[in-house]
């Protein structure tokens, strides 16, 4: 079974987008700031951290176009919540 199958069987539930719109980010975040603290020329690169967080409409797009709203729901409440925690990173360095 390939992988538009196994998206495709996902459960419509806001929790599920939730879920994804938080994993996917995170783990590209944390790909990044390791990449940030590694080489010296990366360390003011916050638009990085952006674009890792902007994953999430490319993600909603999808989803919405396999008539997944409640999936497409959870993942713009996932973009909000880091977009906060993004806030709170740039406030306190």
């Amino acid at each position: 079974m390939d992988m538009q199958e196994q998206l495709k069987r996902l459960k419509n539930s806001v929790f599920t987008g939730l879920g994804i719109g938080l994993v996917v980010p995170g783990i590209l975040i944390a790909i990044v700031m390791y990449l940030m603290q590694r080489f010296a020329f990366l360390a003011k690169a916050d638009l990085l951290l952006i674009g890792c967080i902007a994953v999430n409409a490319l993600l909603m797009h999808y989803f919405f176009k396999l008539n997944k709203e409640n999936i497409g729901r959870g993942i713009i409440s996932a973009t909000f919540l880091w977009a906060f925690a993004f806030f709170f990173y740039k406030i306190n360095r």
